[in-house]
Protein backbone atom coordinates (compact mmCIF):
# COMPACT_ATOMS: atom_id res chain seq x y z
CA UNK A 1 0.00 0.00 0.00
CA UNK A 2 1.65 3.39 -0.77
CA UNK A 3 0.20 5.22 1.99
CA UNK A 4 -1.69 8.20 -0.07
CA UNK A 5 -5.28 7.73 0.14
CA UNK A 6 -8.13 8.11 -2.16
CA UNK A 7 -11.42 9.97 -1.93
CA UNK A 8 -14.72 8.50 -1.67
CA UNK A 9 -17.17 8.96 -3.49
CA UNK A 10 -18.75 10.80 -1.03
CA UNK A 11 -15.87 13.10 -0.39
CA UNK A 12 -15.88 14.41 -4.19
CA UNK A 13 -19.66 15.51 -4.19
CA UNK A 14 -19.13 18.48 -2.34
CA UNK A 15 -16.09 19.48 -5.06
CA UNK A 16 -18.73 18.46 -8.06
CA UNK A 17 -21.63 20.57 -6.55
CA UNK A 18 -19.27 23.23 -6.92
CA UNK A 19 -17.74 22.56 -10.06
CA UNK A 20 -20.95 22.60 -11.58
CA UNK A 21 -22.36 25.52 -10.20
CA UNK A 22 -19.18 27.13 -11.65
CA UNK A 23 -19.66 25.74 -15.14
CA UNK A 24 -24.00 26.72 -14.90
CA UNK A 25 -23.35 29.85 -13.70
CA UNK A 26 -20.27 31.14 -16.63
CA UNK A 27 -22.58 32.81 -18.69
CA UNK A 28 -25.63 33.31 -17.15
CA UNK A 29 -26.68 34.26 -13.64
CA UNK A 30 -28.64 31.55 -12.39
CA UNK A 31 -29.53 32.15 -8.90
CA UNK A 32 -27.44 28.66 -7.99
CA UNK A 33 -26.84 29.87 -4.27
CA UNK A 34 -27.76 26.64 -2.25
CA UNK A 35 -30.89 27.29 -0.97
CA UNK A 36 -33.77 25.66 -0.93
CA UNK A 37 -35.41 28.17 -3.09
CA UNK A 38 -32.90 27.41 -6.01
CA UNK A 39 -34.06 24.01 -6.58
CA UNK A 40 -37.01 25.54 -7.94
CA UNK A 41 -34.28 26.24 -10.58
CA UNK A 42 -33.24 23.13 -10.98
CA UNK A 43 -36.23 22.08 -11.22
CA UNK A 44 -36.48 24.39 -14.18
CA UNK A 45 -33.26 23.38 -15.79
CA UNK A 46 -33.92 19.61 -15.63
CA UNK A 47 -37.16 20.22 -17.82
CA UNK A 48 -35.54 22.11 -20.13
CA UNK A 49 -33.54 19.64 -20.82
CA UNK A 50 -36.67 17.46 -21.30
CA UNK A 51 -38.14 19.76 -23.47
CA UNK A 52 -34.89 19.89 -25.53
CA UNK A 53 -35.42 16.06 -26.03
CA UNK A 54 -32.04 15.48 -25.06
CA UNK A 55 -31.77 11.44 -24.02
CA UNK A 56 -30.77 10.47 -20.80
CA UNK A 57 -27.48 9.43 -21.72
CA UNK A 58 -26.18 12.18 -23.68
CA UNK A 59 -27.36 14.94 -20.62
CA UNK A 60 -25.79 12.31 -17.75
CA UNK A 61 -22.99 14.70 -16.97
CA UNK A 62 -25.36 17.33 -16.22
CA UNK A 63 -27.76 15.31 -14.42
CA UNK A 64 -24.85 13.91 -11.84
CA UNK A 65 -24.01 17.82 -11.67
CA UNK A 66 -27.72 18.66 -10.87
CA UNK A 67 -27.78 15.55 -8.45
CA UNK A 68 -24.48 16.66 -6.57
CA UNK A 69 -25.94 20.26 -6.08
CA UNK A 70 -29.41 19.64 -4.70
CA UNK A 71 -27.04 16.86 -2.13
CA UNK A 72 -25.01 20.03 -1.33
CA UNK A 73 -28.45 22.15 -0.67
CA UNK A 74 -29.37 18.92 1.87
CA UNK A 75 -26.17 19.35 3.19
CA UNK A 76 -25.83 22.92 3.50
CA UNK A 77 -29.46 23.64 4.81
CA UNK A 78 -31.17 20.41 6.09
CA UNK A 79 -28.38 18.79 7.98
CA UNK A 80 -27.56 16.02 5.85
CA UNK A 81 -24.25 14.72 5.03
CA UNK A 82 -22.88 12.67 2.39
CA UNK A 83 -22.21 9.25 2.79
CA UNK A 84 -20.96 6.17 0.72
CA UNK A 85 -23.61 3.79 0.17
CA UNK A 86 -23.00 0.14 1.27
CA UNK A 87 -23.47 -2.87 -0.79
CA UNK A 88 -27.26 -2.78 0.16
CA UNK A 89 -28.29 0.90 -0.22
CA UNK A 90 -26.08 0.56 -3.96
CA UNK A 91 -28.35 -1.97 -5.23
CA UNK A 92 -31.59 -0.10 -4.07
CA UNK A 93 -30.89 3.30 -5.10
CA UNK A 94 -28.50 2.67 -7.87
CA UNK A 95 -25.97 5.06 -6.91
CA UNK A 96 -23.11 5.34 -4.82
CA UNK A 97 -23.61 7.82 -2.78
CA UNK A 98 -26.19 9.57 -1.01
CA UNK A 99 -26.66 11.79 2.05
CA UNK A 100 -27.66 10.62 5.57
CA UNK A 101 -30.04 13.33 7.37
CA UNK A 102 -29.80 14.25 11.14
CA UNK A 103 -32.76 11.16 12.15
CA UNK A 104 -30.52 8.77 10.11
CA UNK A 105 -32.66 8.33 6.96
CA UNK A 106 -30.65 7.99 4.13
CA UNK A 107 -31.63 9.94 0.42
CA UNK A 108 -30.69 9.53 -3.21
CA UNK A 109 -30.56 12.85 -4.80
CA UNK A 110 -28.60 12.17 -7.53
CA UNK A 111 -31.60 9.50 -7.99
CA UNK A 112 -34.08 12.26 -7.72
CA UNK A 113 -33.08 14.24 -10.23
CA UNK A 114 -33.10 11.33 -12.63
CA UNK A 115 -36.40 10.89 -11.88
CA UNK A 116 -37.32 14.50 -12.30
CA UNK A 117 -35.90 13.78 -16.09
CA UNK A 118 -37.61 10.69 -16.78
CA UNK A 119 -40.92 11.14 -15.28
CA UNK A 120 -40.99 15.02 -15.30
CA UNK A 121 -44.42 16.59 -13.33
CA UNK A 122 -45.04 18.25 -9.80
CA UNK A 123 -44.61 15.25 -7.85
CA UNK A 124 -41.10 14.92 -8.82
CA UNK A 125 -39.95 18.28 -7.98
CA UNK A 126 -36.85 18.55 -6.08
CA UNK A 127 -38.04 21.78 -4.14
CA UNK A 128 -41.03 20.02 -3.23
CA UNK A 129 -39.16 17.36 -2.25
CA UNK A 130 -36.78 19.59 -0.08
CA UNK A 131 -39.99 20.77 1.73
CA UNK A 132 -41.50 17.55 2.43
CA UNK A 133 -38.45 16.06 3.43
CA UNK A 134 -38.82 14.22 6.53
CA UNK A 135 -35.34 14.22 9.01
CA UNK A 136 -34.12 17.70 8.23
CA UNK A 137 -33.39 20.65 10.13
CA UNK A 138 -33.43 24.08 9.40
CA UNK A 139 -30.52 26.11 8.90
CA UNK A 140 -30.24 30.16 7.98
CA UNK A 141 -28.61 31.02 4.53
CA UNK A 142 -24.87 31.82 5.44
Amino acid sequence: MSGVRTRSGSEEMRSCASAFVTRATVRSRLPLDYSERSLRVVDFLIDGLRKGGADRERVRGALFGLGAYVGEVLVRRAGAAWVDFDDEQRAYFGQSVGVRMPDGRVWNPLGKVVNRFEFGGAEESLQTFYLTLHGRVRRPLA
